[in-house]
């Protein structure tokens, strides 16, 4: 297992970042049911925990894209790591809205992003794809240019994989949901039976949540 893979995972399970429920399952906003529920904010209250996100970003950011001009930070989760990094590189940082603001300038991208840019986007969590590549679009509209992704976390579902491709977005992440299980397998959170029941619902996220419906 990649060792930052798997200290990432040793960190957000021991604050409970990370919650694995296989009998009693979550339901997130999108109606899904799922084992699993991924809170990166909870990072944020532990000051040498968010030290080392920020400096693995830093790491990965300075090795993968030298060129960078900006980071930007996906709203609401990673405005926060985003903006460490930022510091921490001694570089512009700005924030992507899900939506425009309904006031004012209506700004979707808060800050001051020039044109033309190098533009590094970080991302606490990535789920479908769907929301982190919303900015990357609106970092295109505007003019600038997207080097890659840095994210906390990915569950590596099929579709976010084939859309980052699609959209010639190269992601990075210190977590993932294979580093996940068998971290908590390795610690007894969870045992082979729950492990199954993992496996099972990434490989058939919508299903799983419909059959978990219906009973």
């Amino acid at each position: 297992m990649n060792t930052i893979h798997q200290l990432t995972a040793e960190k957000l399970l021991k604050i409970k970042a990370v919650k694995l429920q296989p009998s009693n399952p979550f339901t997130w906003a999108s109606g899904w049911k799922s084992p699993i529920y991924c809170d990166n904010r909870k990072l944020m209250s532990y000051p040498s925990i968010r030290n080392f996100i920020k400096i693995q970003f830093a790491r990965i950011i300075l090795e993968k894209y030298p060129q960078v001009d900006a980071i930007a930070g996906v709203a609401t989760g990673a405005i926060a790591p985003g903006a460490l990094v930022a510091d921490l590189l001694g570089l512009p940082f700005v924030y992507i809205r899900s939506t425009p603001k309904d006031h004012g300038l209506e700004n979707l991208i808060e800050g001051d992003l020039k044109p033309n840019q190098k533009v590094v986007v970080v991302e606490d969590l990535v789920s479908t794809g769907g929301s982190s590549l919303k900015a990357v679009e609106a970092i295109r509209r505007d003019g600038s240019d997207v080097l890659g992704m840095v994210a906390i976390f990915t569950y590596g579902f099929p579709i976010a994989q084939k859309s980052m491709k699609e959209a010639r977005v190269e992601l990075t992440t210190l977590c993932d949901y294979d580093a996940i299980l068998d971290e908590a397998l390795r610690t007894d959170y969870i045992d082979q039976a729950e492990l199954k029941i993992l496996q099972d619902w990434r490989k058939e996220p919508e299903k799983w949540g419909n059959d978990k419906k219906s009973k």
